[in-house]
C-alpha cells in the first residue's frame, strides 16, 4: 500500500474552495491532458454521498481503461472521500481535506493506493504507476496555483 500526502495553500475562502471541489465537472480542470480523461456519466451540479462517477482514461500507450469512483463520505466545507469501485488499482482511497487558515485555505490530499501484489503489479509500479501518481498530483498542484491566482 502506498500513501501520498500533499498540502497546498490556496488564497481563497473556504466556501470558494468547497464550491470548486464539490463540483464534479471540475475534475477535468485538474487532470493532465495526456491521461485523456473523459467523464462518461451524467454529473450533478454538486456531489453527494453515494455519487458514482464513471470515466475512461488512457494512462499508458493510448490503452483505454474504465474507472468507476464513488463519493463515500462528505462533511461539507471540511472533507470528502472518493474511492475506486472499478479500475486500474486494487485500492484507491482519496481524502480531500479543507481548513480555513489566515488569508485562505489549507487543502490536504491523502491518497492510499495499491496496485496489487502480483509480479505485474510490482513491475508496473516500479516502472510507471508510482511516477504517474506523483505526476498527476504535481500537475494538480501547479494548475490550482495558477487557477486560483487568476480567479480569486
Amino acid at each position: 500500500m502506498r500513501k501520498l500526502v500533499q498540502e497546498q495553500f490556496l488564497p481563497i475562502s473556504l466556501a470558494t474552495a468547497w464550491d470548486f471541489f464539490a463540483t464534479p465537472k471540475n475534475l477535468n480542470e485538474v487532470t493532465p491532458a495526456d491521461l485523456v480523461f473523459e467523464i462518461t456519466s451524467s454529473l450533478p451540479e454538486k456531489m453527494y454521498e453515494g455519487l458514482i462517477i464513471t470515466y475512461n482514461i488512457k494512462p499508458m500507450l493510448n490503452i483505454p481503461i474504465s474507472w468507476v469512483t464513488e463519493i463515500t463520505h462528505i462533511q461539507e466545507h471540511a472533507f470528502f472521500v472518493d474511492e475506486q469501485r472499478k479500475g486500474p488499482y486494487n485500492i484507491w482511497h482519496h481524502e480531500h481535506h479543507f481548513k480555513a487558515v489566515d488569508n485562505g485555505v489549507m487543502m490536504t490530499d491523502i491518497l492510499h493506493y495499491d496496485i496489487g501484489k502480483s509480479v505485474f503489479g510490482w513491475i508496473a509500479g516500479k516502472l510507471f504507476v508510482h511516477q504517474q501518481v506523483k505526476k498527476i498530483f504535481a500537475y494538480r498542484y501547479a494548475t490550482l496555483e495558477k487557477y486560483f491566482a487568476t480567479n480569486k
